[in-house]
């Protein structure tokens, strides 16, 4: 939610993690920030369902899908206006979620706002089950969205090679320095990525196997680094490696049309 929150140049309107990072809670507080929270969480069909009426009443109608939990509608009731507080105090970043929900989880007896926000959050978990299963397309775009996730960690990963990965530099400044390099050579290996695959798309006077190249182009992803000596020499003072070697007036004429 941290993330979500303070972030200003992606805004998302989905969020999936694996199943360590899924609590009712969160299902809840995501909700409220308007970001459908879409976790692919293990062995999900053991996952309990809830509902307003009780697991009696849907046998008696003769319900397939039986809940194991009713929603305590009074607990959350008696916790809205605090419920709205908390998460207006996370919109308007007076403090972040991460700093709330470990004051929260950190009473030794469940506090009542944090009981609720669980309660409203299995709302929103049984909905997002119920539509997972049903929803081909859904649990595609999670698959796909926690790949590219997985795939931009190994990027970090292989940047980030030497000692271990592990920063060999105790102050907080020089591991931010360090953290600063390692983003800026990936995102160097990006934009050359980027220039590349554009200028083969402008040098393809084919209109079909244009469109074939920017199918693959669009299926795959940019985050590509086998192609790159990670451990070679990086000099970014000599005048030689400022050099572009792209067609940048084609390149930019392609993204015009």
């Amino acid at each position: 939610i941290d993330g979500l929150m303070h972030n200003e140049v992606v805004k998302s309107d989905i969020h999936s993690t694996d199943t360590h990072g899924f609590t009712e809670s969160i299902f809840a507080a995501t909700h409220l920030i308007d970001t459908a929270f879409a976790p692919r969480i293990k062995k999900i069909g053991k996952q309990t369902l809830s509902s307003f009426s009780s697991k009696g009443k849907h046998e008696r109608r003769g319900d397939t899908l039986l809940p194991g939990h009713t929603i305590n509608k009074k607990l959350i009731l008696s916790q809205w206006d605090d419920i709205l507080r908390f998460m207006a105090t996370i919109k308007l970043r007076h403090s972040s979620a991460s700093q709330l929900f470990k004051r929260l989880s950190s009473y030794a007896k469940d506090h009542p706002l944090y009981r609720a926000l669980k309660e409203f959050g299995r709302i929103i978990k049984t909905q997002f089950i119920l539509t997972y299963f049903d929803d081909l397309e859904l649990r595609q775009r999670i698959e796909k969205q926690l790949n590219k996730v997985e795939l931009a960690n190994r990027f970090s990963k292989a940047v980030f090679f030497a000692n271990n990965q592990e920063f060999q530099h105790g102050s907080r400044e020089e591991q931010e320095i360090s953290t600063a390099c390692k983003v800026l050579i990936q995102n160097a290996i990006v934009l050359w990525n980027t220039l590349y695959l554009s200028q083969q798309l402008s040098n393809t006077g084919n209109a079909e196997e244009r469109d074939e190249m920017l199918k693959a182009i669009t299926s795959g992803s940019l985050l590509s680094w086998r192609h790159v000596n990670l451990q070679g020499e990086y000099d970014f003072r000599r005048s030689a490696a400022n050099d572009s070697s792209f067609n940048m007036a084609r390149i930019l004429a392609l993204q015009l049309g």
